[in-house]
């Protein structure tokens, strides 16, 4: 199993969401990742991946992955504030 850890801008995200069923769709999808199940994943640069969640607004998680053991949440957002946070997640990923 992969483990899974979440930076402070992702969870303070991910509990921002009032959509009940947007977050269980996100829990889910991140509970497969950490089984090695990522799903709908696209490769963003410089080792960090937009998970895609297609519900919604679209919603996106990112995150980069070290090894096969661990995995970072970075940040989350949706299409509509994609570009922002690409920039979010790769500026995070540089400070790891």
């Amino acid at each position: 199993m992969i483990e899974i850890r979440e930076t402070e801008i992702y969870l303070r995200w991910f509990k921002s969401l009032r959509d009940r069923e947007a977050r269980a769709r996100i829990d889910i999808r991140i509970r497969r990742l950490s089984m090695g199940n990522p799903g709908d994943v696209k490769p963003i640069g410089k080792g960090v991946s937009e998970l895609r969640i297609d519900y919604g607004a679209g919603y996106r998680v990112y995150f980069i992955q070290r090894g096969d053991t661990l995995v970072i949440l970075l940040a989350g957002g949706d299409k509509r504030t994609q570009d922002r946070d690409i920039k979010t997640a790769l500026d995070l990923s540089q400070n790891l």
